[in-house]
């Protein structure tokens, strides 16, 4: 049986590149570590649909991932309306997310969502999204891509079988802007510590790499940064304040029995005498790209009951607290506690 998808935003992360920050990155060659890339790689699944308010978006990236004009609407609504859909992509700006995915929920009916990160732009919106869901019986997946790679869940089953001991700290840190880069490394933490923040103070930079490309400028989302007390202990610290080109994902895991670090090599392991052994990550050779692979097929999973979530939004509404929670502190010159209590869930951070 193959399962049929379609992609609400023809923008760069659902198919057509947008790394380097700047719309003028997009041009007419389809780009694989994207949504439609993940849909194109994975057995059992076909890109059926795309939406976009944009004709020459849409257009675009019809022409490029081969999708009949006839099946491609201006609006989502006139896509949820006419097709048919098992999953359903949303790509678009994090401010949308909400409307987006209720609407897909609402007129489309689909198995499985799977939304961009970060959920969305304030902790409330994110769990009206995840209540949604969850009453219509649909599978909300957020596109924290690590957690689809096979080495991060490798990782994962190694640290829960005692190989780090009593994890003690963890110092990480990526490019900025922290809801629209930083949500990975953050999110990474929550994944492999399978823990909880109790208590966040943060610190932001107000700078945002990508706002000179975007047509709307008031994006509040900044580099930024700060440290997370979890509910057993771990100290985590974060630095997303510098630039693409200055910076990229490193992170360092220390425990009483080992110390687990990655960066551009990939990640390396040394027990707790200081000598180091084979990574515990294996040798898989899952990438950026081939996270959008192993998302899409874990889509078809969910739909076949072969699998539990991944990345599911209860989670990734967790992840969002701890970013808010940077703002917040940052705001006040104080220590936020965690679970953030009204009117800190509705605080919102506009991102793209």
């Amino acid at each position: 049986m193959t399962y049929r998808a379609g992609i609400i935003g023809t923008g760069g992360v659902a198919g057509m590149g947008i790394y380097g920050g700047s719309e003028d990155d997009i041009d007419d060659d389809p780009v694989d570590a994207s949504h439609a890339g993940g849909y194109r790689a994975a057995d059992g699944v076909e890109l059926a649909a795309i939406a976009d308010v944009d004709a020459d978006a849409l257009e675009r990236f019809g022409r490029a991932w081969d999708v009949p004009e006839a099946r491609r609407y201006r609006g989502h609504e006139a896509m949820l309306e006419a097709e048919d859909l098992d999953v359903i992509s949303v790509c678009t700006p994090s401010m949308l997310h909400r409307e987006h995915v209720e609407d897909a929920v609402r007129i489309g009916d689909p198995e499985v969502i799977w939304c961009e990160k970060p959920i969305a732009c304030s902790v409330a919106d994110g769990e009206a999204m995840v209540e949604t869901c969850e009453d219509a019986g649909v599978e909300l997946v957020i596109n924290h891509s690590l957690r689809f790679q096979r080495q991060t869940q490798a990782l994962r089953a190694a640290i829960d079988d005692g190989l780090l001991g009593e994890v003690h700290s963890v110092v990480a840190g990526s490019s900025m802007e922290l809801l629209r880069v930083g949500t990975h490394v953050v999110d990474l933490a929550v994944y492999l510590l399978e823990a909880r923040a109790a208590s966040i103070a943060g610190h932001v930079t107000g700078e945002n790499e990508a706002a000179a490309h975007l047509a709307d400028r008031r994006v509040d989302d900044a580099g930024g940064g700060g440290f997370v007390c979890t509910d057993d202990g771990i100290f985590v610290t974060f630095d997303g304040t510098a630039p693409r080109d200055a910076t990229g994902f490193h992170a360092r895991f220390t425990g009483s029995d080992g110390r687990l670090t990655t960066d551009v090599d990939g990640w390396r392991y040394w027990d707790g005498d200081g000598t180091e052994r084979d990574s515990p990550s294996g040798g898989y050779a899952d990438d950026h790209e081939q996270g959008f692979a192993n998302a899409a097929a874990h889509a078809i999973d969910l739909i076949e009951g072969t699998a539990e979530n991944v990345s599911p939004g209860r989670q990734a509404c967790h992840t969002l607290e701890i970013l808010v929670g940077f703002y917040v502190s940052s705001a006040t010159g104080g220590r936020v506690s965690v679970p953030l209590e009204r009117p800190l869930r509705d605080v919102t951070i506009t991102s793209w």
